[in-house]
C-alpha cells in the first residue's frame, strides 16, 4: 500500500437524491476504474452506508469487476444492530455475501464511544473479532472512534490485539476542545497504531471555506483545490497510513487523484496558511469560547461547557447537505460523564469567572436545544 488516499464508499452518486440507497451503479464502475488505474487500492463500506445498499454497489462495481489481489476492502461491524452474539455472526456472513468476498482485508469494530463500548463488551466482540482474523475471515483488525483521548487510551491498553486506529481528523478538528483529533492522533502514535483518518474535508464542510480563506488558497496554489488543502493536511501526517474520501462524483474522484497520486507533504508556509484559514473560519463561529474552563471548575452540574460550545460551534458550520454530522453524537458520549446542557440550573458562576464575559446560561440554552432535540 503505497498511495494514502481510501475510497469510502459512503456518499455514493444516487439516481435520487432523496433515496441514497439507489446509486448510480454504472457511475460508481467509472469511478472504481479510474480508482483502480491509478494505482489506489483502498475501498471502505459499512453495513449502514447509502440505505444499507453501499456493500451491494461494491460487490457489483468492485469485486466482480477487478481481481482480487488489485484492491483492499474494509468494512465494519456496528453496535446499533446487534443485540445478541448470534447477531454478529448473521451481519458479517452476510457482508461476505454481500460484497462477493471471501476474506476481507479490513476489519472494524464501528465507531467505539462511552455508549458503544458496553454492547461491545458485553457482546464479546473483541474476542469475536480475534477469532475472525484466525479463521483468515479478516487480515486485518481495527475500529473507528468517536470520543475523546482518555477512552482511546483506555481501549489501546485493553486491547493491544488492534492494528489500526480510524479517527475523524482534519485542520478544523485538530485543536478543537471537542473534537480533539489532536490528542486523539497522538494516543494512537504512543501505542503505534497506524490511523486511518475519516472526515477529512468534515464532510464537505472544508470544501466550501469563506471567501477569503479561498482566495488565500488559489492565491498560493492557482491549480490546486480548496479540498486538497484538507485531504493533503491529513495526509501529511507520519502516523497516518490512509485518508478516506467519501467521493460522490468524478469530479471529485479525479481531483483527489491529481494530487494524492504524487503526494507532496504540506510545507511550513502551507501550514502556516491553514492556520490562518482555522483562525478566519472560527472568527465567524456562534460562541466565541476560547476554551479556558474557568467556567467548569465550580459547575455544580458538571457541565463540559467549553466542550460542548466548540461542538455548536462545529455542527453549526457544516454544510447542509452532508446530513449526518458526527458533532451531535460526541455530545452524547460527554453527556454520559459530565452533566447536560439542559441541567444547568442558572447559578450564574460560570458568567461570574468568564474572562470573555459570555452569556454562558442562554448559550447553554442553545446547545441544549440544538443537541438535545
Amino acid at each position: 500500500m503505497t498511495k494514502k488516499l481510501g475510497f469510502g464508499l459512503m456518499r455514493l452518486p444516487s439516481l435520487d437524491e432523496n433515496d441514497p440507497s439507489k446509486i448510480d451503479i454504472e457511475q460508481v464502475k467509472q469511478m472504481v476504474d479510474t480508482f483502480i488505474e491509478n494505482g489506489f487500492t483502498y475501498f471502505d463500506t459499512a453495513w449502514m452506508y447509502c440505505g444499507f445498499n453501499s456493500e451491494n454497489a461494491t460487490r457489483e462495481a468492485l469485486v466482480k469487476r477487478h481481481d482480487r489481489q488489485t484492491y483492499t476492502l474494509a468494512t465494519k461491524l456496528h453496535s446499533g444492530f446487534i443485540q445478541t452474539k448470534e447477531d454478529r455472526d448473521k451481519i458479517f456472513n452476510e457482508q461476505l455475501k454481500k460484497t462477493g468476498v471471501e476474506y476481507f482485508d479490513y476489519y472494524l469494530l464501528h465507531d467505539i464511544n462511552t455508549h458503544s463500548i458496553e454492547t461491545y463488551e458485553k457482546l464479546d466482540c473483541f474476542t469475536w473479532i480475534q477469532e475472525k482474523k484466525k479463521q483468515g475471515l479478516v487480515k486485518t483488525i481495527g475500529f473507528s472512534f468517536h470520543d475523546g483521548p482518555e477512552l482511546l487510551e483506555k481501549v489501546l491498553q485493553e486491547h493491544p490485539e488492534f492494528e489500526f486506529v480510524q479517527l475523524q481528523i482534519n485542520y478544523l478538528d485538530w485543536d478543537s476542545v471537542g473534537v480533539q483529533s489532536r490528542q486523539c492522533y497522538e494516543v494512537a502514535t504512543k501505542y503505534h497504531k497506524p490511523v486511518i483518518v475519516m472526515e477529512p474535508v468534515k464532510g464537505g464542510t472544508l470544501a466550501k471555506v469563506p471567501e477569503k480563506v479561498e482566495n488565500m488558497y488559489k492565491e498560493y496554489h492557482p491549480d490546486m483545490s480548496v479540498p486538497s488543502w484538507a485531504i493533503r493536511f491529513a495526509a501529511s501526517l507520519d502516523n497516518v497510513m490512509m485518508v478516506l474520501s467519501g467521493m460522490s462524483n468524478m469530479a471529485q474522484l479525479e481531483d483527489n487523484i491529481s494530487y494524492m497520486k504524487d503526494l507532496q507533504p504540506l510545507h511550513d508556509d502551507e501550514y502556516q496558511l491553514i492556520r490562518q484559514a482555522v483562525d478566519i473560519i472560527n472568527s465567524t463561529i456562534a460562541i466565541p469560547c476560547t476554551g479556558c474552563s474557568y467556567c467548569t471548575e465550580g459547575c455544580p452540574m458538571h457541565i463540559a461547557i467549553p466542550k460542548y460550545f466548540s461542538l455548536y460551534n462545529a455542527d453549526l458550520q457544516e454544510v447542509e447537505e452532508k446530513g449526518w454530522t458526527p458533532q451531535g453524537e460526541y455530545y452524547n458520549n460527554l453527556t454520559k460523564t459530565f452533566g447536560k446542557a439542559s441541567e444547568c440550573i442558572g447559578c450564574g458562576q460560570c458568567e461570574n469567572v468568564c474572562p470573555q464575559h459570555l452569556p454562558i446560561i442562554e448559550d447553554l440554552q442553545k446547545v441544549a436545544q440544538h443537541f438535545e432535540k
